[in-house]
């Protein structure tokens, strides 16, 4: 089966004679407490812990892709995890659902048929809405193989909680439980380590995960945006010895700490300047367009700028925390002298600079 995948990749010859010498004639034993058991043979699988592992992987179950695909569904794999979404008007969800669960019999076909298992135990269903529309959600459960899964309100995707809402309230609520616990382990020992020490472990184990995933978090209200301030306040005051009730601006403007929305205007920019140069995957760069780029635009005073499209939505509390839309908002909202930079480390050096002193010009 790895023949055909190599194969369909181009790759021939030695190179092919290569990764069959990799992974051919290999065997594999148990040794406990000095003994050894009698060595087997690999038939299947690569080496664990093997560089070449995760792209052998992805070679072997590329077509899984195409076989999403075909049932008018997007896939997105990252690594052995494989979500399946779609979309469907507010009077459909029937016909999604049948979608979705003939794409999973095929799916779990395939995976036989290649000797890979999928895992109903840890498969998950969730239906998204807006607010307003959360009680036209179906709860019925959705065949995945032989069993039955319950549909639910908020999943775990690689460290971001989702709601069925998008309101990610889930995450936020769990991003500062879990910030503010960290936050009291290191209180316990700030008078065993020196400052340095002190502010390394705040930003390494409260700070990072802050700033994971932020980018997520554009247009969410002032009420969600405050408590993650609040852990970002909490862990200056920490650093600095500083009481509770401390003036915090100074402190943050010491540590050079951007505020949350500027973190993730930040972040939003990066992913922008990323894609406009070819840094970033294609379902990010693909979503951005300058004005130059787009032919009844061109004759625009912002077709001459690196401008990028905004287009208009539906919704404002939904359609406007999408990435096209708030990416674009926080690109173009930055002075050509931050978006013409020559390379991402001078871009993201001006890009700081520029925020910084948006976060701070009114406190001065």
């Amino acid at each position: 089966m790895l023949r055909c995948s190599l194969t369909n990749y181009g790759l021939h010859g030695n190179v092919h004679c290569w990764f069959t010498s990799y992974l051919g004639q290999r065997t594999q034993f148990v040794r406990c407490c000095g003994a050894e058991s009698i060595p087997t043979r690999v038939l299947y699988g690569v080496p664990q812990g093997s560089v070449l592992g995760p792209i052998l992987f992805l070679l072997y179950t590329a077509d899984l892709l195409q076989l999403i695909k075909s049932h008018g569904l997007q896939p997105h794999l990252y690594a052995d995890d494989t979500q399946i979404y779609g979309s469907c008007s507010p009077d459909a969800p029937a016909q999604l659902q049948s979608r979705i669960s003939a794409c999973v019999v095929d799916v779990q076909s395939w995976m036989r048929s290649n000797r890979l298992q999928l895992n109903t135990a840890k498969t998950e269903v969730l239906w998204c809405a807006s607010s307003r529309r959360q009680d036209q959600l179906p709860v019925e459960p959705l065949q995945i193989g032989q069993d039955m899964v319950t549909p639910v309100h908020a999943v775990r995707d690689l460290g971001i909680y989702l709601h069925s809402d998008v309101s990610m309230k889930a995450h936020v609520t769990k991003t500062v439980a879990c910030c503010f616990a960290t936050l009291r382990q290191i209180r316990s020992i700030r008078r065993s380590v020196t400052r340095p020490v002190l502010l390394s472990l705040v930003v390494s184990l409260v700070v990072s995960r802050l700033d994971y995933g932020c980018a997520t978090l554009a247009g969410l209200p002032a009420c969600l945006l405050n408590r993650l301030q609040s852990v970002l306040n909490a862990a200056a005051r920490l650093v600095h010895s500083a009481r509770k009730f401390d003036h915090v601006t100074p402190l943050l403007r010491e540590l050079h700490w951007l505020r949350v929305p500027e973190r993730i205007s930040f972040r939003l920019s990066v992913l922008v300047y990323r894609g406009l140069h070819g840094q970033a995957p294609v379902y990010i760069s693909s979503d951005i367009h300058r004005v130059a780029d787009v032919e009844s635009r061109r004759r625009l005073r912002s077709s001459s700028t690196a401008a990028l499209v905004t287009r208009s939505t539906h919704h404002k509390t939904i359609g406007d925390r999408a990435f096209p839309i708030a990416a674009a908002r926080a690109w173009n909202s930055l002075p050509p002298i931050v978006t013409d930079a020559p390379s991402l480390p001078v871009f993201r050096r001006r890009l700081k600079t520029e925020l910084f002193t948006r976060s701070y010009s009114e406190q001065k």
